[in-house]
């Protein structure tokens, strides 16, 4: 058990370095001038694809079930989070006020994973990649024609900017297709600071899922994952274990969300779309089902590179498309398997050799 269990956290403490030593790397190359502004403003978003990867693979590598509504829980976190900026910006200062918003954001989209859960979390397979897929176009398209504006008398809440009815210097915060604007600005003094919060939320959401996946719930949920019937027929409760793994994960969702919403001058409810939620999906699969550090890498490389290759023009998505395939190969087909099984023995036993001597 001991040796279990020093394994396990040898394994969590290697992503966790991982982590920080690419961050160290970034700073290094950051603080010497050698990376562009191109790279320089793709750093916050790969940690938010990163968080999004991580979340979704909670369902898809250690639950099983295949969602396609994440965009949507991204959706309503970076809204929810949004609007709270907003209406909390004379009041609170920018550090308290983002920690809170962050906060709001994952209870938010935890409360929608409940309700969308309960009654999808009793289908399988195709059912349920169909119901939150659906999930995801139906809160974009409510979001798309909901107005909320704020004055003296509180929150107003309208279906067209002509129903606020907003009393003089009342402010619109969300304006429908035009969505938020302006978030970002609010924390213009910590600005230079996000890529470091989002390592941070980083190294936080990799301690939750790895704790999650290695605690007695975690295990419930793989063993649901691997025979639903032989984990019914021991007692564990297959929903409810279930039901955990997505509503950790929409909560997960929705902090990706609120950091996409504050690195952004201007939030619009058309970004989180159907492609949006298969591109997460893509980087889980590409970066291997129940594989974190797996996930990150495939993140990095895969958002990455199509601004890397911008310069090769017409061979910038065969490039691409190359580099899919490829890692698609390493990860799922079996000589590649092999040849790495074999590898990761050689060097285990030359590891041992030396102790040895």
């Amino acid at each position: 058990m001991k040796k279990n269990m020093n394994k396990t956290t040898k394994n969590n403490f290697i992503t966790y370095g991982m982590v920080i030593a690419i961050f160290v790397v970034v700073q290094i190359l950051s603080s010497t001038g050698n990376l562009s502004r191109l790279l320089t403003g793709l750093l916050v978003p790969i940690c938010v694809y990163i968080i999004a990867s991580l979340s979704l693979n909670l369902v898809v590598g250690y639950s099983g079930e295949l969602s396609l509504g994440h965009a949507g829980f991204m959706c309503v976190g970076a809204y929810s989070s949004a609007l709270f900026s907003h209406v909390t910006s004379d009041v609170l200062p920018s550090v308290p006020r983002l920690i809170l918003a962050l906060l709001v954001g994952a209870a938010v989209a935890a409360v929608f994973g409940v309700l969308i859960g309960i009654p999808v979390l009793r289908l399988r397979g195709d059912y349920l990649a169909i119901v939150t897929l659906a999930f995801g176009e139906i809160i974009k398209n409510l979001i798309n024609i909901l107005y909320v504006g704020v004055d003296d008398k509180g929150l107003h809440v309208a279906t067209s900017a002509a129903n606020l009815k907003l009393d003089p210097g009342g402010k619109q915060i969300i304006k429908g297709a035009l969505g938020v604007s302006g978030t970002a600005t609010l924390y213009k003094d910590i600005k230079d600071y996000f890529f470091l919060i989002g390592v941070i939320l980083v190294l936080v959401v990799l301690f939750i899922i790895q704790n999650l996946v290695n605690s007695r719930s975690g295990r419930a949920i793989t063993s649901t994952r691997d025979n639903r019937i032989a984990a019914e027929s021991i007692g564990i409760n297959v929903t409810k274990n279930k039901l955990l793994a997505f509503t950790i994960s929409a909560a997960i969702a929705g902090v990706a969300g609120v950091l996409y919403a504050h690195n952004l001058s201007m939030l619009k409810v058309s970004i989180f779309d159907y492609n949006m939620s298969i591109t997460i999906l893509v980087y889980v699969i590409l970066g291997g089902m129940g594989n974190l550090r797996g996930s990150i890498l495939a993140t990095i490389v895969l958002y990455a590179l199509p601004e890397l290759l911008r310069g090769f023009s017409t061979y910038r998505m065969l490039i691409y498309a190359i580099v899919m395939i490829t890692m698609m190969l390493f990860n799922w087909a079996p000589a590649a398997r092999d040849f790495r099984s074999r590898i990761i023995e050689k060097i285990k036993g030359h590891v041992k050799e030396k102790e040895a001597a």
